[in-house]
């Protein structure tokens, strides 16, 4: 049976601070077991409902994974500082070694970490996923922020992070995902594009959408003058949405999503 005065929403972030996790209601209720996780927290788990007790007053404790420039990375750790984020850095990880991503963390007291992805070009390798997930659970991380990294996600890695896991994308999904999409954007001839955060599920670019904001495309655009405008945007939204997720504001039934406001 669901906790008591539960919401029919999953609750990302709940008011009260006493659940986390997602509940998909378009699917009916299972038995469940009750496990223990690390840090004697107490989890419902089936596959369909997971609520994870935890204080509102305790910071959510992240990973950023990171492939290149770490430029939104760069602004979730100043939304941190300047705002009081309720978020905690675990740990910075990188498939590229000399990635300046984990430069930046480095120079802020973050630990940075790089971890080959393996054998292929576009996901990790099942050892480098062990890696990963490994240095994941030794670190406590609870959820995965993703800043432009360029594997995707599969496997017991996003099976352990199921619905805690979130990414920014270049566009206003579910147009033009995949790569480039200020590239596709200009192509196609919209007169206006942005960006989207959304959860990360099992396809690319396919998860519940938490937040959008819009861009337009001028008459002058080149996709480099496109793309930095689009950044600009994503360095705002995303740690505010992220804030939102820290604070447990943010409720998901099915794809469906409620809570995140942005106050600009």
């Amino acid at each position: 049976m669901l906790p008591p005065r539960a919401s029919p929403w999953g609750i990302l972030g709940a008011t009260n601070g006493k659940r986390f996790g997602i509940r998909d209601t378009s699917l009916p209720i299972v038995r469940t077991k009750k496990i223990r996780l690390p840090m004697g927290r107490a989890c419902l788990r089936s596959d369909n409902l997971r609520f994870l007790a935890m204080e509102q007053s305790q910071p959510l404790r992240v990973a950023v994974l990171g492939s290149g420039r770490g430029t939104n990375f760069v602004a979730l750790a100043d939304a941190m500082r300047r705002e009081a984020l309720p978020v905690d850095i675990r740990l910075v990880i990188s498939d590229g070694e000399n990635a300046p991503i984990l430069t930046h963390a480095r120079e802020r007291g973050y630990p940075g970490l790089y971890l080959p992805p393996g054998a292929f070009r576009t996901k990790l390798d099942d050892r480098a996923e062990a890696a990963y997930l490994h240095a994941l659970e030794e670190a406590g991380v609870e959820f995965l922020v993703l800043a432009g990294f360029m594997r995707i996600l599969k496997g017991p890695l996003l099976h352990r992070f199921s619905g805690r896991v979130v990414n920014i994308h270049p566009s206003l999904l579910p147009a033009f995902p995949g790569l480039h999409a200020w590239q596709q954007a200009l192509d196609y001839g919209v007169k206006v594009t942005g960006c989207t955060v959304h959860l990360v599920d099992e396809g690319v670019d396919t998860g519940p959408i938490l937040a959008q904001r819009a861009v337009p495309v001028l008459d002058a655009d080149t996709p480099a003058t496109l793309h930095e405008r689009i950044q600009v945007a994503e360095r705002e939204l995303y740690p505010s949405v992220i804030g939102s997720l820290a604070r447990r504001e943010i409720q998901v039934r099915g794809r469906l999503t409620r809570g995140f406001s942005d106050g600009r």
